[in-house]
């Protein structure tokens, strides 16, 4: 059973708006996994072959022991009965008690598409008359705790942030992981929405905005359609810049 399975449209979605929580859980012990709906074929850099090799990297840095790939068609997979069954299969694999997934609406229209995919899947995971099989053998229904969608590229008001602040600077080497997406000098390819120095230069800022809003250098926001409770006020008592 894993404590958080991180599920995403695109390699490379997971790290740019998440990667610093993950590294937090990862580095406290926790068992995380990461799956890619699609290979990024549709992508204007690179390839399928180089952007499995970027991913692999990245979650080498992530401490993430385990990346799959459901093979979705980019640009074009649908929040249809086929891929509900795909990704509840995988759900019931894994037995995440958090999933992180897309955001709901974004600038690429396969986040939003995903996003509800991805929450979907997980209340249907948890029908015990949804039959699915892995490896040939009957699954178990289960259902995760909590779905958590990220920030993208669209700013959107978070429910909560984390302080990522400790990790910041891995989680940014975990998006350089991916070196034909993003600024890169000797490149011959062709200049993208997403290639230059000033994406990262917005994700920094970004990061840098959700972190000012809970008194820390660093943050990374999520969205969750019910509200998140607590145990007590402790839990939501962080450290205060002076």
């Amino acid at each position: 059973m894993l404590k958080i399975l991180a599920i995403a449209a695109h390699p490379d979605d997971v790290e740019l708006s998440a990667s610093g929580t993950i590294l937090k859980h990862t580095q406290m012990g926790h068992a995380v996994a990461i799956l890619d709906l699609t290979e990024g074929e549709l992508g204007t850099r690179g390839s399928v072959e180089l952007r499995y090799e970027e991913a692999a990297n990245a979650a080498k840095v992530l401490g993430v022991p385990v990346r799959m790939n459901a093979r979705m068609a980019d640009g074009f997979f649908k929040n249809d009965e086929e891929n509900q069954r795909t990704l509840i299969a995988y759900i019931r694999h894994f037995r995440p008690e958090i999933v992180i997934a897309n955001a709901l609406s974004d600038r690429h229209p396969d986040h939003g598409k995903g996003g509800k995919l991805i929450a979907d899947a997980c209340f249907l995971s948890g029908l015990r008359k949804i039959e699915t099989e892995w490896e040939g053998k009957p699954q178990d229904a289960w259902r995760p705790k909590r779905v958590f969608h990220m920030i993208q590229d669209r700013v959107l008001e978070p429910s909560f942030i984390v302080d990522i602040s400790s990790v910041y600077e891995k989680k940014m080497e975990s998006i350089l992981c991916y070196k034909s997406q993003f600024a890169s000098n000797d490149s011959t390819e062709p200049e993208t929405y997403i290639s230059s120095d000033q994406f990262l230069n917005t994700i920094r800022g970004r990061d840098t905005l959700m972190g000012k809003r809970i008194g820390v250098a660093y943050g990374e926001g999520f969205v969750c359609e019910n509200t998140p409770g607590i145990k007590d006020l402790d839990q939501l008592i962080l450290p205060i810049f002076p």
